[in-house]
């Protein structure tokens, strides 16, 4: 019996095929193939599989959500750091060619754990950043070229290093990674002020689904649109983004006022809601909402911290909140004047003396078992509704709620400049988070029960259609895909959420730029309008 070159060649993949069904020889095929298809070469180390004795230690090392590293959650088969561009290229081109699904992480902060673990597709390998971490400033051109697995206090540490009167528009947590952050939005506390990190986006290079290279103008407007915003890992591999710098002034103004329910916090946070987003655009006045212990006897209450930002001196903050925002009572003594850098410091939680050499370490102030959600508020919250919510808090342990005010800039940038479409009408966001330090069932069962019915109050309080949430604030209980067959209908349940009308567009784009939806996840944008 005759074979032609075709159906030798069929044959050797079928049973090549089968030999790459172990993990073992996932790895082998693997390595082999980036050898074959980078520019450089690639260190053994590079890889590390689940049987070396440093995996469990990568895999942990910026993950931030111990639900997803807890033992029954599936692991990567092994675990690719690559060291330039052209290892990035390779592991694209590999795992398209071998059928490896890959996932991707530059700071590990996806509060669902996306980025390295999965639980819907397996066997799969991680792809991470870590040492791709460059950040050139160019102060003369007001720009900064920043890989992505640089971490926001890096940037901000750079730039700063350069210019007392630079600053970037994003996170308030120093260690996200600013290749993922950027994906969903990025907003810090001069948002009010200059919109958010992805909306001072000037370029970026991405590795595309196979293996190229690609830059603003390589990759067309369209496809540079969806990555500033519309989720990441759906369109590419983010390398490096081109960020505009800001003006920011030499001196600026923190502070930190808490109320506690006895103090009055419920009416003074009634207030906050009416005026915080028309406030000064120089100001960011967030509100952290915790439960604490008060009183000689300790008994729990609910406190309201007005933690604030403030683009100029004390003096003038003083005058815009006497003439906007007179009931916190703030004085000359809750202002503290610093640089913009140690503001940064400031707000991220680091105590005072703290030098701004430690925004390098890219440490996390935060680990544990812990849920978010999210919602966006377009009317205030009656004071009733708040004495609800306030009985609710005070069921859980460990509650925490952040508002972050809108309006200033965000109110005028159009819902479809890029894909983060909350913008004007919102008064702010709400972040809910719940966090514990079992990781047993019953804890995870009576703490997600918990935030789930605290959402489920919340939901009379806020627009229904669709009832907004922040896609950095990652939420599966929205919905999620099924496997590798991810459906316009499905998907635009929590597509709408997180994109609203933009979400149409991004299945646009994902349809021309990755049709076979390789760059895929439990929430990644699907590839095909599939309504009938």
């Amino acid at each position: 019996m005759a074979f032609s070159n075709t159906s030798i060649l069929q044959l050797l993949l079928l049973l090549l095929s089968a030999s790459w069904a172990t993990s073992t020889s996932i790895e082998e095929n693997f390595i082999q193939c980036l050898d074959d298809n980078s520019e450089h070469v690639i260190p053994i180390s590079a890889v590390c599989a689940q049987t070396n004795s440093s995996f469990t230690s990568v895999l942990n090392s910026t993950a931030q959500n111990l639900r997803y590293l807890m033992p029954s959650v599936p692991k990567p088969q092994f675990i690719f750091t690559p060291l330039n561009e052209s290892h990035v290229q390779a592991a694209v081109i590999c795992a398209k060619m071998l059928g490896i699904h890959l996932r991707f992480r530059s700071g590990g902060h996806d509060y669902e754990g996306l980025s390295y673990a999965s639980e819907i597709e397996t066997p799969f390998i991680v792809l991470d950043l870590a040492k791709l971490r460059s950040i050139k400033v160019d102060i003369d051109d007001n720009s900064a070229w920043v890989q992505a697995g640089a971490t926001v206090g890096e940037v901000y540490y750079r730039i700063s290093e350069k210019s007392k009167t630079h600053g970037f528009p994003a996170g308030l947590c120093s260690s996200l990674g600013i290749g993922g952050h950027i994906t969903g939005g990025a907003y810090g506390t001069m948002m009010r002020k200059y919109g958010l990190g992805a909306d001072n986006v000037l370029d970026a290079r991405i590795v595309d689904v196979n293996g190229k290279i690609l830059d603003r103008e390589a990759m067309g407007e369209d496809h540079f649109w969806a990555i500033r915003g519309g989720g990441g890992a759906s369109f590419g591999i983010i390398l490096a983004w081109k960020i505009k710098l800001v003006p920011v002034p030499e001196t600026v103004t923190v502070f930190t006022v808490p109320k506690t329910l006895e103090q009055g916090a419920t009416k003074i946070l009634y207030r906050w809601e009416q005026v915080a987003d028309k406030l000064d655009e120089d100001l960011f006045i967030r509100v952290i909402i915790q439960v604490t212990k008060a009183g000689l006897k300790g008994e729990r209450t609910v406190t309201t911290a007005y933690n604030a930002v403030f683009l100029g001196d004390a003096e003038r903050l003083l005058q815009v909140m006497n003439q906007s925002f007179p009931e916190l009572g703030l004085t000359r003594k809750n202002c503290v004047e610093t640089s913009w850098i140690k503001s940064v410091l400031y707000i991220a939680g680091f105590p005072s003396e703290t030098p701004p050499e430690v925004l390098l370490q890219g440490k996390s102030l935060f680990k544990n078992y812990f849920k978010a959600k999210s919602d966006f508020v377009q009317q205030p919250i009656p004071e009733t509704g708040l004495e609800g919510l306030w009985k609710r808090l005070l069921e859980e342990e460990s509650p925490l709620m952040i508002w972050n005010p809108y309006g200033g800039m965000m109110a005028n940038i159009s819902e479809s400049a890029i894909p983060f479409p909350h913008r004007k009408g919102n008064l702010f966001k709400i972040q809910y988070v719940t966090s514990w330090y079992e990781g047993n069932k019953e804890a995870t069962t009576k703490h997600m029960d918990w935030i789930r019915g605290l959402y489920d109050y919340m939901g009379a309080y806020v627009p229904t259609s669709p009832r907004a949430a922040y896609v950095n604030y990652r939420d599966l209980d929205l919905g999620v895909n099924d496997k590798s067959n991810t459906s316009f209908s499905k998907a635009s349940v929590w597509g709408a959420k997180y994109f609203k009308a933009n979400f149409r567009r991004l299945v646009n784009v994902k349809s021309k730029v990755d049709p076979d939806n390789f760059f895929r996840h439990e929430q990644s944008i699907p590839a095909v309008l599939d309504e009938a």
